[in-house]
C-alpha cells in the first residue's frame, strides 16, 4: 500500500470532481479524523489515517484490502470509480437524478435511464457531468452521466437515453467474487 503518485492523484481527483465538484475536500479532512487515498494492486482505497498508522506492520503480501475501494485503475491508467464509493459520494453529489420506480429495476440491471424513466433531474445539469441516480425515495442507487443537459431533456423522446449508466448496487450481486 502506497500514496498516490501525482499523476495517480490528478485522474482520482478529476474522476470524483465530476460527481461531486469541490466538495472532495470534505472527504479529506472530515470531523471525525483525517482521511487519505492510498493505491494497493491498481485499486485505489479511501481510509483513515488511524487505520493506515496500524495497517503498517502487516506486510503488503498479506494485505487483501484496506479501507473502502473506490475504484481501480485500468491497464491504460484510466482511473475508473467502484460502486463502493457510491456511500461516500452520495451525501456530496452536486448533480443527481431521481428515477421512477418501474425504472429503478432496469438501472439496477445495469441499464442507462431512459427519459420515460426519468423522475426528477437538478436543474443546469450540463451535458456529461457525472450525476448520482436516486430511487424517489432519496435512496442512491449508483451513478452515471448525463447524456443530455437539464434543458435537452424536456424536449427529448421518451425513448431517449438521458443517463448513461456507470454503476449501480445491483453490482454487489452481479459482480460480489470481483468487488473488494
Amino acid at each position: 500500500m502506497r500514496p498516490l503518485t501525482e499523476a495517480e492523484t490528478r485522474a482520482v481527483f478529476e474522476k470524483l470532481g465530476r460527481y461531486i465538484g469541490e466538495n472532495i475536500q470534505l472527504l479529506v479532512d472530515r470531523p471525525d479524523g483525517t482521511y487519505c487515498f492510498r493505491l494497493h494492486r491498481d485499486r485505489v482505497y479511501y481510509l483513515s489515517e488511524k487505520l493506515l498508522k496500524v495497517a503498517v506492520s502487516i506486510p503488503r503480501d498479506n494485505l487483501v484490502a484496506l479501507g473502502t475501494c473506490f475504484g481501480k485503475f485500468t491497464k491504460t491508467q484510466k482511473f475508473r470509480l467502484s460502486v463502493t464509493a457510491l456511500d461516500f459520494l452520495a451525501p456530496y453529489a452536486k448533480y443527481k437524478v431521481w428515477v421512477k420506480p418501474g425504472s429503478e429495476q432496469s438501472f439496477l440491471y445495469g441499464n442507462h435511464v431512459l427519459k420515460s424513466g426519468l423522475g426528477r433531474i437538478t436543474e443546469n445539469t450540463a451535458q456529461y457531468q457525472g450525476v448520482v441516480v436516486y430511487s424517489m425515495a432519496d435512496v442512491p442507487l449508483g451513478f452515471g452521466v448525463a447524456a443530455k443537459s437539464t434543458q435537452e431533456c424536456r424536449k427529448v423522446d421518451p425513448m431517449a437515453i438521458v443517463v448513461f449508466h456507470q454503476a449501480d448496487v445491483g453490482e454487489y450481486v452481479r459482480s460480489e467474487d470481483t468487488l473488494t
